[in-house]
């Protein structure tokens, strides 16, 4: 029960601090007339807290996942790349290993790193992979963007900043946060640009990924706490990155040619192998699948980033089927999420067959992957959704083929599913 200064109990102060009923907002008392304030509360619950990351920090093999554990809580989310979700489940896997025979002080044998690339076009689920492994994993995880670092010395962030996010992840625990894990996207954007005849200089470039071959290989991390550009005055957190696995994605665009070039398929004329392939997105898969750290090198990255990426998978690009699989399977599935809002307004949402087949072709016209599902879809239901809360209720709407090409609206899908229910 809460105690408030009266009169009646002068004499009412925190057993803990001393504080009396007058200096605190309120007391909570206990048995046998012990009273604590808001403020002891607040301190002992940071102090159970700090003890329980430090007894946290070790890991426990019981509570290990197993690859196929991850790849099976992957399968909920992400269609198709079996291949990325292969590799990213055993080099996961593999980091609590390696933390396990660090914790163990086994001096025979030293276990490093592999960090890991993956590569494959927009919308493959690259992002979705990472944000899916953050929710699974028990150790500290951070999503970063490569596109906003800049060389030192220059406006933007610097490469420290992937740690700070990690470090904020972990609750600023830097014993955590240097067993995480940093997912960094769109890391071909920091590839030289050699084809670049401008005058200015690329400083997002080349600089970026020198600053990164450290951090990735492990070293001593000098981070400023509140983040923004380093300065002489700043205060620093120091992170060994040594056991930090870090994960880069990014589309790399235009490293099929550099592929079939290597593998010396014609690209274009009459003798063109193109012609013999019918089913385009298979045709570049197969072709991503063949890259080899040479070919990222030709891109613009240079060697050193590479050697420090060992672990090279692609995704493949997304097809009709994959695409029908994406709105219905997934527990975040699209058709998933609007039945569930037409529930809220007590109404059922149903799509045919021929409907799933239709909004596919679409998102495939578009080349944007599992993107273009979302932006088709709020599309065909924007008129649906802003009429729903004010239309008769209960009802059931169908999304037909003619519905989804505009050949038919969908209230008329409402009026004739009430007839026959009537």
């Amino acid at each position: 029960m809460t105690k408030k200064p009266t009169s009646k109990q002068p004499k009412a102060i925190c057993s803990f601090c001393g504080k009396s009923a007058s200096q605190s907002e309120t007391l909570i008392e206990g048995p046998n007339k012990v009273f604590i304030c808001p403020e002891c509360v607040d301190l002992c619950y940071n102090i159970i807290r700090q003890d329980r990351k430090r007894t946290g920090t070790s890991v426990d093999l019981d509570k290990m996942p197993k690859p196929r554990e991850i790849k099976e809580y992957l399968d909920q989310y992400v269609i198709s790349q079996e291949h990325a979700k292969k590799y990213l489940s055993v080099a996961v896997h593999n980091h609590y290993k390696r933390l396990l025979h660090h914790d163990s002080d086994d001096s025979d044998v030293e276990i490093d790193k592999s960090n890991v690339l993956l590569i494959g076009p927009t919308g493959s689920g690259k992002t979705l992979l990472a944000k899916t492994l953050a929710r699974k994993l028990d150790v500290p995880f951070a999503i970063c963007d490569a596109t906003t670092v800049t060389e030192a010395g220059y406006v933007g962030e610097d490469v420290e900043n992937f740690l700070l996010r990690l470090l904020q992840t972990a609750d600023y625990d830097i014993e955590a946060a240097q067993r995480g894990i940093v997912y960094i996207d769109e890391i071909d954007k920091v590839g030289k640009t050699s084809q670049n005849v401008s005058i200015t200089r690329d400083v997002s470039g080349e600089g970026v990924q020198q600053a990164l071959l450290k951090m990735l290989e492990g070293t001593l991390a000098n981070i400023p706490p509140q983040g923004g550009r380093k300065h002489p005055e700043q205060s620093y957190i120091q992170i060994d990155t040594s056991q930090i696995l870090f994960i880069c994605g990014g589309t790399f665009v235009g490293l099929e040619n550099i592929i079939k070039k290597r593998l010396g398929k014609k690209m274009i004329g009459f003798d063109s192998e193109l012609l013999h392939e019918k089913d385009e997105k298979k045709e570049f898969s197969n072709i991503l699948e063949q890259v080899v750290p040479e070919d990222i090198i030709e891109y613009g990255m240079i060697p050193e980033m590479i050697g420090r990426l060992p672990v090279i998978t692609t995704l493949s690009a997304l097809n009709e089927d994959a695409l029908i699989e994406i709105l219905t399977k997934p527990k975040n599935a699209l058709s998933r999420q609007y039945q569930r809002f037409f529930e809220m307004e007590e109404a059922e949402l149903e799509f045919t067959d021929g409907a799933l087949h239709a909004l596919a072709k679409k998102a495939l016209k578009r080349d944007t992957g599992a993107r273009a599902l979302r932006a088709i879809t709020e599309e065909l239901m924007i008129d649906l959704m802003y009429q729903l809360p004010e239309e008769a209720k209960p009802a059931k709407y169908v999304i037909t083929r003619d519905v989804v090409e505009g050949k038919a609206n969908l209230f008329d899908t409402r009026q004739k599913t009430k007839k026959e229910s009537a």
